[in-house]
């Protein structure tokens, strides 16, 4: 799997955890993690870059593919693995 994985994250998410899991069982070996608890800067970054608050927001490549659900309903109609592999 090529597609680089960034995912803005905080701490204690369970929706940043499952996407993680998802991630990792679709062969993904490195998510970078941007932690938006940890750094104001960054929260403001992703909200300028996804016009959304909520965490996780995922990007494969340059696709932002969104947050958790996004991520599953986009493994569940299987466009996961090919942007994955792009």
């Amino acid at each position: 799997m090529s597609g680089k994985v960034v995912m803005y994250t905080t701490l204690v998410c369970p929706y940043c955890q499952r996407a993680k899991q998802l991630l990792k069982a679709r062969g993904v070996e490195r998510i970078e993690e941007i932690r938006i608890d940890l750094d104001g800067e960054q929260r403001a970054v992703m909200m300028e870059k996804t016009g959304r608050r909520t965490v996780p927001q995922i990007f494969i490549g340059d696709t932002h593919v969104g947050g958790c659900d996004d991520l599953i309903a986009l493994d569940q109609r299987g466009g996961l693995t090919p942007l994955l592999a792009a």
